[in-house]
């Protein structure tokens, strides 16, 4: 049985260890919070107290972390995974950081970097999108682990290549939210039927994800977090950072972030990020 020591068991993480005991994996787990800890082990997993503890004896390490200071920390600190693993043990880090940090630590340690899409739900029902960078052969080794928790898993190109990936996709999905916020208090100030008007868009060209999970609960002022603004906020950074790298032009991105960056500046970072509508409401001054 393959042994996996998972990292980082929070809104993402937390469901992603669940299904892969789930699927028949020994999985260790370690979150900074017990909390986090316990609810793994209620779901038929180990608990661990230390990130050496996790890791010790496992074959393949996840980590599920919120940026790329603490992935460096986790995988390459004097206590973290690199110290602690096993020689020729795998790394799978599904964090979404940045694609030169990726690079970085697959210079040290055996590593796919497989950031991941779909949001708590994609993680509660195991049907992520998760795009894969680093070599070939790592990538199929790993492909009974990935499975259990994406149904769409790719393999993109070498060490960086899934965090280069991962960075459009958050581009796109800040880019539609927003288009979709501002959409929903484009059609209450005409007081239109919101529920319809959603229906019927969904079923043309404009369909897309978000109005199919995040509009209602837009509409409704709903923003429990399923992905964090200051999360999202983030991410856009690294998509800014990386472009300006690269030498590309990204007019729309950059105007995104910058509302993105205001949203969390007002103390909404903890927010999720459908409440970009709440943004574009108060800019409107309709609150």
């Amino acid at each position: 049985m393959t042994r996996i020591g998972f990292i980082g068991l929070g809104i993402m993480g937390g469901p992603m260890a669940a299904n892969l005991v789930r699927a028949g994996f020994e999985v260790t787990g370690y979150n900074r919070s017990r909390s986090k800890v316990d609810k793994l082990v209620e779901a038929g997993g180990r608990g661990a107290d230390s990130i050496a503890e996790a890791v010790r004896e496992a074959d393949v390490v996840i980590t599920m972390l919120p940026d790329s200071p603490d992935v460096e920390a986790v995988v390459l600190g004097e206590d973290g995974v690199l110290a602690n693993a096993p020689e020729g043990a795998l790394l799978i880090d599904c964090s979404t950081i940045r694609p030169d940090v990726a690079r970085a630590v697959s210079g040290r340690i055996r590593a796919l970097d497989a950031p991941v899409s779909g949001g708590e739900q994609g993680a509660i029902d195991g049907s992520l999108s998760i795009m894969v960078g680093g070599a070939a052969a790592d990538f199929q080794a790993a492909q009974d682990i990935l499975h259990a928790v994406g149904s769409t898993v790719v393999h993109v190109g070498a060490a960086g290549a899934g965090q280069t990936v991962k960075a459009a996709n958050q581009l796109i999905v800040a880019g539609t939210i927003e288009l979709v916020a501002e959409s929903l208090v484009f059609l209450e100030a005409h007081g239109v039927d919101t529920q319809a008007a959603i229906e019927v868009l969904s079923g043309g060209l404009a369909g897309n994800r978000i109005l199919d999970r995040k509009a209602a609960a837009m509409v409704h002022r709903e923003f429990t977090p399923g992905f964090r603004v200051e999360l999202h906020h983030k991410d856009l950074g690294i998509v800014q950072a990386a472009a300006r790298e690269a030498g590309v032009v990204m007019p729309l991105g950059a105007v995104v972030a910058q509302l993105m960056a205001a949203l969390n500046a007002q103390g909404d970072g903890g927010l999720d990020h459908g409440a970009l509508l709440k943004l574009v409401a108060r800019l409107s001054g309709r609150e």
